[in-house]
């Protein structure tokens, strides 16, 4: 079964997932106490089938419950409201956000305080799992709406005789022990089979096996014929390539991947999971006649030139690819004066060398085509009222607005901009406004600052005029192309981006200056 785990404070809720089959809980998003939390929760559970919730019950150091714990319970009964089928469970917990402060740090990434309210749900989640792991019915009592008294407590599951206590003391002192251990090994173990590096500091795209860039930790690795799991799994760490040559050989003897690793040159990243590498290894390296190519989502189609050129193409060969009539399934109903601007799938593909560039094409359509076709993106947009060319545009601004975000605020700004535009409201979206001074003036000589550049005539200028754009800003990948097809069920007209790297929504205008003035002091300020 799928699980959610809170831990609800005033100002914001962290959230964590898991699922009880892997038993591992992590961390998912936070999100602002403003009165639309209660939606996001049940959304989450929509979109992640999660039949459970766990919400973190507070306790002092004496183990009794405080002001807080109050608020906990409160919370529990108008959630089982709003979700009267999703079992709700009330965890007793002490010092979680202390506990998950002291595992970021030990991390040595940057966080945010939001990071810690999700690292604490899911130390609050993983207590759960363990608990849920003793299939022992009576530890787990769900919240009803009649009733806000029951909870996985500590002090509910006290024996009464002291002769028992005096032998189930010294039992429940190892049995802690030893679940501390396992909790803290499954931790350590799902912790290191993430990136070397910081995700954030180090964003390459390592495209073929002579183009290795230091700066952005790109490495090439040879694994010999004859080599040992363990031997590759030392020069891994030794390359700085993993965190852990242990939690690699385990990951790999987990799933029978022993005899399935390649020997081969390849080009690895420390920004790449031991699950990535190992994905490569059993793949293969890459014949020699062979090249990846990586388009990323939210590039353009002068990105895009940039990284063909980069791989050997030609200037007129690519322009001949860019004006080329294609046929192809996806766009059939494209405009004809339309560019191939959205249309190109951002994923990474691999090519024999001396592949045409409408052949690369080729592959990326039938990429999105098969993303359009899976999730039935034709349909959702239909009802919507737009045609696949519009939810595309759409898609497209809501991916370089929301690209690095959760599917959650994806969706929050696909409805933000339906219920502008079904009220009559600009889109008022600055990234369209970047992307027309892209095409009208690159190098800003005319267009100096934000208050000349938002009077741009264009239309893609979607602060003067009103409705969409008149085409696609960027190629947007699944997640922002599923959100423009199923926005969220919410009332905001306004969002925008703190300094924070998150997103505050908004119904009226006065709300949305006040989050600026809050929230938005250097970001709102940057050149468009």
């Amino acid at each position: 079964m799928k699980v959610i785990g809170l831990d609800v404070g005033t100002k914001r809720i962290g959230v964590a997932k898991a699922d009880s089959n892997v038993k591992i809980a992590v961390p998912h998003t936070t999100l602002e106490v403003n009165g639309t939390e209660f939606e996001q929760i049940a959304h989450i559970a929509k979109i992640y089938s999660a039949g459970h919730i766990v919400i973190g019950l507070p306790r002092n150091s004496k183990g009794e419950e405080t002001a807080q714990s109050t608020y906990s319970r409160e919370f529990a009964i108008k959630l089982k409201t709003l979700l009267p089928d999703t079992k709700i469970y009330l965890q007793d917990e002490s010092l979680t956000s202390v506990e998950a402060e002291n595992r970021l740090k030990s991390r040595q990434k940057q966080y945010q305080k939001g990071d810690i309210d999700a690292e604490a749900a899911t130390i609050i989640l993983q207590d759960f799992l363990e608990i849920l792991a003793r299939q022992d019915p009576s530890l787990l009592n769900p919240v009803e709406l009649n009733d806000s008294t029951k909870v996985i407590s500590k002090k509910n599951r006290k024996k009464s005789k002291k002769s028992k206590t005096k032998i189930i003391i010294p039992l429940v002192a190892i049995a802690i022990l030893l679940v501390g251990g396992i909790v803290g090994a499954l931790l350590w173990y799902h912790s290191s089979l993430g990136p070397a590096s910081n995700v954030d500091l180090c964003e390459c795209v390592c495209d073929t096996i002579d183009q290795s860039n230091e700066w952005c930790c790109c490495k090439t690795f040879s694994i010999e014929d004859g080599e040992s799991v363990s031997e590759i799994a030392s020069k891994l760490e030794k390359e700085g390539l993993i965190k852990s040559a242990l939690s690699f050989r385990i990951y790999v003897k987990l799933n029978n991947f022993g005899d399935q690793l390649k020997s081969g040159k390849y080009l690895l990243s420390s920004n790449m999971s031991v699950e990535e590498i190992v994905k490569k290894f059993v793949e293969g390296a890459v014949d020699d006649n062979v090249f990846s190519f990586t388009i990323l989502p939210g590039e353009t189609l002068k990105d895009i030139k940039k990284r063909l050129l980069e791989v050997g193409y030609t200037e007129t060969e690519i322009d001949k690819a860019f004006n080329a009539t294609y046929d192809h399934p996806l766009l059939a109903n494209k405009p004809a004066d339309a560019s191939l601007e959205g249309y190109v799938f951002g994923e990474t593909y691999e090519f024999y060398k001396g592949e045409t560039v409408e052949n690369i094409f080729m592959t990326t359509f039938d990429q999105l085509y098969s993303v359009v076709k899976e999730n039935n993106l034709e349909q959702r947009f239909a009802e919507h009222g737009l045609t696949l060319h519009q939810g595309i545009i759409l898609a497209s601004i809501i991916q370089k607005e929301a690209g690095r975000l959760s599917a959650e605020d994806k969706a929050i700004v696909a409805q933000i901009f339906y219920s502008r535009l079904n009220s009559g409201l600009n889109l008022g979206s600055d990234v369209t406004v970047t992307y027309a001074l892209d095409q009208i003036d690159p190098d800003r000589t005319v267009y100096t600052d934000n208050q000349l550049a938002l009077t741009v005539d264009s239309c893609y200028n979607t602060r003067l005029y009103s409705g969409l754009p008149c085409g696609p800003i960027s190629n947007p990948g699944a997640e922002s192309l599923i959100a423009a097809a199923n926005p969220a069920d919410t009332s905001y007209l306004y969002f925008l981006t703190g300094d924070d790297g998150l997103m505050y929504y908004s119904t009226t205008e006065y709300e949305h200056n006040s989050n600026i003035v809050q929230h938005c002091h250097e970001l709102c300020n940057v050149s468009l």
